[in-house]
């Protein structure tokens, strides 16, 4: 069992290098390559048929760079896209979506918060999960409008940001919720924010760690992982848009990634 291959991961922006983050963690022999389609986020206000279609687009440049697993680190991409994916491509795919489930099964004030976007809210997927796990739960859905542009702006720690979490959390606080599910993989780049806001004892739920045990599940049952300690393992990192930001916010600089502008 040796795969070399890359791992593909892509996300409408910038905010899937939490989940890649996760990935690169637990699995530290695989190269990865990352694919921010910043162009066109966000994802969240866009049609099904859009967000499939940029969905496809990322898919096929990764295939390009000869990827073995492709890791859709975008929750409105998942719920709206993953099926069509799957259908059409002979390669594993692995999703994201909010972590409803643990939320509601934990929770003791019978009351959760799902901060995400309209994308996923809306979606299909998204209304199965949430049936089968919420029925005794109160249930505070909140989009997260603005939030997504503003992190691909370079502002996740700036004031305006932390003035529009204290609105959005606001029901969220009144209906006295015990877990926060965040529904976009931007938002964990928030959390130092939503922790000063929120009240001490709510706890925050993300799909990170999740989703990178998951691959690596995937690659071990499909014999695809890499258990080769040489070679070049430096992950790869490209932008449709001015890549700063991406560079900012995975500290490229300091940790040697590359990091660099691509048309797809």
């Amino acid at each position: 069992m040796n795969d070399p291959r890359p791992i593909g991961i892509f996300d409408s922006g910038v905010g899937g290098t939490s989940i890649w983050q996760e990935i690169h963690q637990l699995l530290p022999l695989e190269k990865t390559i990352y694919l921010s389609d910043s162009a066109n986020a966000p994802y969240g206000i866009k049609t099904q048929e859009e967000i499939i279609g940029l969905s496809i687009k990322n898919t096929e440049r990764l295939l390009k760079m000869d990827c073995k697993l492709i890791v859709v680190a975008c929750n409105t991409a998942t719920t709206n896209a993953i099926k069509v994916l799957r259908s059409a491509y002979d390669i594993p795919f692995i999703g994201i979506e909010p972590a409803i489930k643990p939320a509601a099964l934990k929770s003791a004030n019978k009351a959760i918060g799902i901060l995400a976007t309209r994308g996923t809210l809306t979606s299909e997927l998204f209304a199965q999960t949430s049936e089968i796990y919420t029925k005794d739960i109160h249930v505070i859905e909140v989009e997260g409008n603005g939030l997504v542009e503003l992190i691909e702006g370079g502002k996740k720690d700036a004031a305006e940001t932390k003035d529009l979490l204290q609105k959005l959390l606001a029901p969220m606080i009144r209906a006295k919720i015990d877990y926060l599910v965040l529904g976009c993989s931007h938002y964990p780049y928030l959390i130092p924010s939503l922790y000063e806001i929120l009240p001490r004892e709510v706890e925050i739920i993300d799909s990170g760690e999740a989703v990178a045990k998951q691959a690596k599940a995937v690659l071990f049952n499909n014999n695809l992982l890499n258990t080769d300690k040489s070679g070049s393992k430096i992950p790869e990192f490209y932008s449709n848009i001015n890549p700063q930001v991406l560079s900012q916010i995975i500290q490229a600089e300091k940790n040697g990634y590359k990091v660099a502008k691509m048309d797809f």
